[in-house]
């Protein structure tokens, strides 16, 4: 299932609307590190609240998609994480390591403009 990817003025955001095979993750993830060098984005909202779970493989290639998009220059935040997805990724030892969350989109979007205007005023 391919993910739309909608752009918002220097955003990018990715909304998962279901359950993704490893191949749509890995499709996903070389869409979004191209689309931010040719938008030229400053951030990346990727929202997984339609996920009721989230394997070792999701989220691996999720964090490595964001350490993939700060190399390309932009932020990136996840969120929507599920409270049942959250108690589980704690329990199976799984870890969002040097990844933005943030409880919903509105959130998300506050959390990067902060960073972005950070940035500039640097």
């Amino acid at each position: 299932m391919e993910v739309p990817i909608l752009k918002q003025g220097p955003y990018l955001i990715a909304i998962i609307q279901s359950a993704l095979t490893d191949a749509d993750i890995v499709h996903l993830r070389d869409a979004l590190v191209e689309k931010v060098g040719r938008h030229r984005s400053l951030g990346v909202i990727i929202d997984v609240t339609a996920l009721d779970v989230m394997d070792s493989f999701a989220t691996g290639t999720l964090r490595d998609m964001a350490h993939m998009v700060l190399l390309r220059g932009a932020e990136t935040v996840i969120v929507g994480i599920q409270p049942d997805v959250a108690f589980a990724m704690v329990h199976m030892g799984l870890k969002m390591e040097g990844v933005a969350t943030a409880l919903d989109l509105e959130e998300g979007l506050a959390y990067l403009d902060q960073r972005t205007k950070a940035a500039r005023h640097r």
